[in-house]
């Protein structure tokens, strides 16, 4: 039996070595690895991440961690998460294709991804924060959110497929739990790991004190860990997207698991919301109107877009267990009124979700730029309790807002509205 190779860091100093004798590596960057420029670009909370280029010629190489880079080896992590993520991306790749990087190499053992370099592509959360728009985000990223909601579902896929797909992510049993603490347990009590900006205390007790909170939110939990619905990003976050001024790309899926449709759509418009709370901190008075009326007119679209493509599949590809056509058309008989009933399900997870997340990016362990790039915190408190108020509102009445405007237009009045 073969022994498995030890598994090593990469560095930049032995990466080249160690990937040159890689044929789909060396197709793009070349045989002349001395050649090779290597550069640590790693600004997230769990990787190593290198950009290697060579003369016009550039990929990204990933490799996991024992450990979360953000915290150090006292977070112990399995290397298998990459394994994962590159299971995701591929699937990803087929059920909306021109979504994400290119792949060019795996290596499960040494828990490595060498991918595509997006280029001139920038991290979303920076152009938010920077005030840029991007033409098509909404479209691109709600056909995104519905194709692989639909096409990851027992709505289309062959239960037999669906089945063997739902066990191998099973076994992303890690970093499920990293979601199920930091996002749905820890924000609601004084977690090892909390820290939330001086000023929200009384807040903060107010969110832990209410039960009725809680309780939803734990029943969010079990949808979690018990609905396995589609294959999901995980981690849908504008920290995973990473967009030009006309085209807009996902990346970094090592959260992917089976589980509500309704979770990456929720996840997503979270973050649009935490950007449009956290505009006062980064422009002027000339310019904050309009571009968090954009931004909230992003929100409405992508929903939109998302909603209009989940019922062109389920018209066009509707070939799985659920709902089949044998019950419905082929009977002469609609089936609009259970698709507008599992869209109304969708909806109503992706609302909770959205409010639990604006808690846990101020409560909870890895905060969001949005609000920690204001330094002033007389500034940055306010904005973050509009955030945090408007989340409560979002969980307890997840069932009550039925349409994308009621969101907005709740976002826009908390906006006006002073917590602090």
């Amino acid at each position: 039996m073969t022994q498995k190779p030890e598994y090593q860091h990469l560095t930049t100093d032995n990466l080249p070595r160690r990937l040159g004798q890689i044929t789909s590596i060396t197709r793009n960057l070349g045989l002349e690895t001395s050649q090779w420029k290597v550069s640590d670009v790693a600004d997230g909370n769990m990787n190593l991440v290198f950009l290697v280029e060579c003369g016009s010629s550039s990929m990204i190489v990933k490799q996991a961690l024992p450990y979360a880079r953000v915290v150090g080896d006292s977070w112990p992590l399995p290397l298998d998460r990459a394994y994962f993520e590159y299971e995701v991306l591929i699937r990803q790749a087929r059920r909306d294709p021109g979504s994400v990087p290119e792949i060019y190499h795996f290596d499960r053992d040494q828990a490595i991804i060498a991918m595509e370099m997006l280029s001139p592509h920038v991290i979303l959360r920076k152009k938010l924060i920077a005030g840029e728009c991007v033409e098509g985000l909404a479209d691109r990223l709600g056909k995104f959110c519905a194709r692989t909601a639909f096409r990851g579902s027992d709505l289309s896929l062959e239960t037999s497929e669906k089945k063997k797909d739902t066990a191998i992510f099973q076994g992303n049993i890690d970093l499920m739990a990293i979601t199920e603490k930091l996002i749905f347990t820890d924000p609601y009590f004084d977690a090892e790991m909390n820290h939330h900006t001086k000023g929200l205390d009384g807040i903060v007790s107010a969110l832990r004190s209410d039960i009725d909170l809680k309780l939803e939110v734990q029943k969010m939990l079990l949808k979690f860990t018990a609905n396995t619905e589609t294959l999901l990003h995980g981690d849908l976050h504008s920290g995973s997207v990473m967009c030009t001024e006309t085209e807009t790309k996902v990346i970094d899926p090592e959260f992917g698991f089976y589980g509500p449709m309704g979770f990456d759509l929720g996840m997503l418009i979270s973050n649009y919301l935490m950007a449009y709370f956290s505009q006062p901190g980064h422009r002027s008075d000339n310019d904050l109107v309009k571009y968090q009326e954009w931004i909230l007119k992003v929100i409405e679209d992508t929903c939109i877009a998302f909603e209009a493509e989940f019922r062109h599949l389920w018209n066009t590809e509707r070939a799985g267990i659920l709902f089949p056509k044998s019950m419905f058309e082929d009977q002469g008989h609609s089936s609009q009124t259970a698709l507008d009933d599992i869209l109304e399900h969708i909806w109503e997870d992706a609302v909770g979700i959205c409010g639990i997340e604006m808690h846990r990016r101020v409560l909870s362990l890895a905060h969001n730029a949005d609000f920690e790039e204001i330094e002033d915190i007389k500034i940055r408190a306010p904005l973050e309790a509009r955030n945090l108020i408007m989340g409560h509102e979002l969980v307890l009445k997840r069932k009550s807002i039925r349409i994308v405007k009621e969101l907005t237009t709740m976002a826009y009045r908390y906006n006006s509205e002073k917590h602090l």
